[in-house]
């Protein structure tokens, strides 16, 4: 293979590089020798004739011409790829790998079985799962799809409306055998409140009243924490009271490890979306897995299924 050809390695490593602006990380990604990714974007550079990326001590930046060719690229490998699947099509076997990102209670708790039902069905399909808290860069990091709750600020992707999470106020029955049962609103502030620090606002409780008023509670508590799972941990075990995705709890409600507080007072539910990334929309095994969690998504307790007309 000539130095000066342009490959579909290289364009890869080429675009993987503009978006994530380190070469260490996609040798990583790739499981490549951050050598070999300094080769690739060295010999394309070579075979195209102009600088495409400005490299510094901190990060890589694409020129003005990188740029224009980085557009080009991302539609000549989608293409690419599009073929590939269509080949695959004519014996009926979709193939490859699919990036999704996902809140990480949700998906330990509901999502995983999911994905494994969706590969035992498909099983040259394969699956990169991550599973985080973060907002991460769909693009940036590689990622095919995106399970999110709560509002949503990324307009650059597609979005599929999946359901709203209905959520409810918690807690054990030694807790509340020890510190009485809240019988309104206004009791929940004599009572150990175990807060999610990630989430902004959850100090103040808005609960709606069965008469359709809400009520502001404050909401306070010696725990905090930033994982759902941790909160999990932390209500089975008698911490306190805090509101919580059914799904995130439905077994110990069954089990009678939980109890549900003040269940005339509702809590506002959460919106869960699917993001998907333009130009991995139109692959043949993205759209599959689409719309497999679309259909499968109402089976999680708690999720209440929006039909997208």
């Amino acid at each position: 293979m000539a130095k000066s050809d342009v490959t579909f390695e290289r364009m890869r490593s080429f675009i993987r590089v503009a978006e994530r602006g380190s070469l260490s990380a996609v040798a990583r990604e790739l499981r490549v020798g951050q050598s070999t990714i300094t080769r690739h974007l060295r010999e394309l550079e070579e075979a195209v004739g102009v600088p495409l990326l400005s490299r510094t001590t901190r990060r890589v930046t694409m020129t003005d011409e990188g740029s224009r060719y980085y557009a080009n690229c991302v539609q000549i490998l989608r293409l690419v790829e599009q073929a590939g699947d269509e080949a695959r099509g004519t014996r009926g076997a979709p193939a490859g790998t699919i990036r999704i990102s996902c809140t990480a209670a949700l998906g330990v708790l509901h999502v995983s079985r999911l994905i494994f039902a969706f590969q035992d069905r498909y099983p040259d399909i394969g699956i990169d799962l991550s599973l985080t808290d973060e907002r991460v860069d769909l693009v940036r990091e590689g990622v095919d799809i995106a399970l999110r709750l709560g509002p949503l600020i990324d307009s650059s992707m597609k979005l599929r409306a999946l359901g709203q999470s209905q959520r409810l106020l918690v807690a054990a029955p030694a807790y509340l055998d020890a510190r009485g049962r809240p019988t309104g609103p206004q009791d929940l502030s004599g009572h150990e409140g175990i807060r999610m620090s990630n989430i902004a606002g959850s100090e103040i409780l808005s609960l709606q009243g069965p008469d359709g008023r809400y009520h502001a509670v404050s909401f306070g508590g010696r725990f905090r924490i930033d994982h759902g799972l941790g909160a999990r941990k932390a209500l089975v075990a008698g911490r306190g009271i805090a509101p919580a995705h059914r799904w995130l709890v439905d077994d110990f409600l069954a089990a009678g490890r939980l109890e549900v507080i003040l269940p005339e007072y509702l809590l506002t539910p959460v919106p869960l979306n699917m993001l998907i990334v333009p130009e991995r929309a139109g692959i043949a095994r993205v759209r599959l897995l689409v719309d497999f969690l679309a259909q499968q998504v109402g089976g999680i307790p708690g999720i209440e299924k929006q039909e997208n007309r």
